[in-house]
């Protein structure tokens, strides 16, 4: 894989697209990374990916901010009151593709309006990865304070959290991109979008490699990555 062209394309604000695998979730997510994002990026994810936008995060620097995984929050309500029982239940289903979700809060800065324009995703998006950037010289307590003090929830763009052991122990789209970030030493946030077709299902991965080929954007699998990554 050619690591050089891949730092290049995200250090300069180009997407690229990561497939996972047919085995998995069978889809192809276009990826920016998040401290180069603008609102031209989030046009494209909406435009040519379809599916949802969210951030994808490093664990122990998610962690040091404070952020749970919404499994837990849920769990925590539905233990400490009655009155939100049946969270418990919801949680108990199982996923067809892996034995658990990476989402924690979703999110908007502060200072974005309704939080879904792009120049707001984009707002949201940058300064969530320049936190992550700044967190690695501050406290933890500092780290949870700017948090606080920087976005609201509920908001618009939901913050997937990589397995602590990445690859190891998930294979997934979050620790896919969170991985390769931090193999090639850049900030271990990216911005991502699942590519969707017209007819219903997911953009099958040899449509999703001619949009890249015609674009001009580099097309990654899942096993390239875990490989360069071991």
């Amino acid at each position: 894989m050619p690591f050089k062209d891949v730092s290049k394309a995200l250090v300069t604000g180009s997407p690229i697209l990561v497939f996972d695998d047919s085995e998995r979730e069978g889809e192809t997510d276009i990826f920016f990374s998040a401290k180069h994002v603008i609102p031209d990026s989030i046009r494209l994810l909406r435009k040519h990916g379809g599916g949802m936008v969210f951030l994808a995060s490093d664990h122990t620097a998610t962690q040091k901010l404070g952020l749970p995984f919404a499994h837990d929050i849920y769990h925590a309500v539905s233990h400490n009151s009655k009155e939100f029982d049946l969270l418990e239940t919801m949680l108990g289903h199982a996923l067809p593709y892996d034995t658990r979700s990476s989402f924690s809060v979703f999110i908007n800065h502060k200072d974005t309006f309704t939080g879904i324009t792009d120049n707001d995703r984009a707002l949201t998006s940058k300064s969530f990865a320049e936190l992550i950037q700044d967190s690695a010289q501050m406290s933890d307590t500092d780290s949870r304070t700017r948090m606080a003090q920087s976005f609201r929830i509920p908001g618009h763009v939901p913050v997937c959290i990589a397995d602590r052991e990445l690859l190891q122990k998930r294979q997934g789209h979050t620790e896919l991109i969170v991985a390769l970030m931090k193999t090639l030493d850049l900030i271990p946030v990216a911005l991502g979008c699942e590519m969707l077709s017209d007819d219903g299902n997911a953009l099958s991965p040899e449509a999703a490699r001619i949009w890249a080929r015609e674009q001009g954007y580099l097309f990654l699998e899942g096993r390239q990555i875990m490989e360069a990554c071991q």
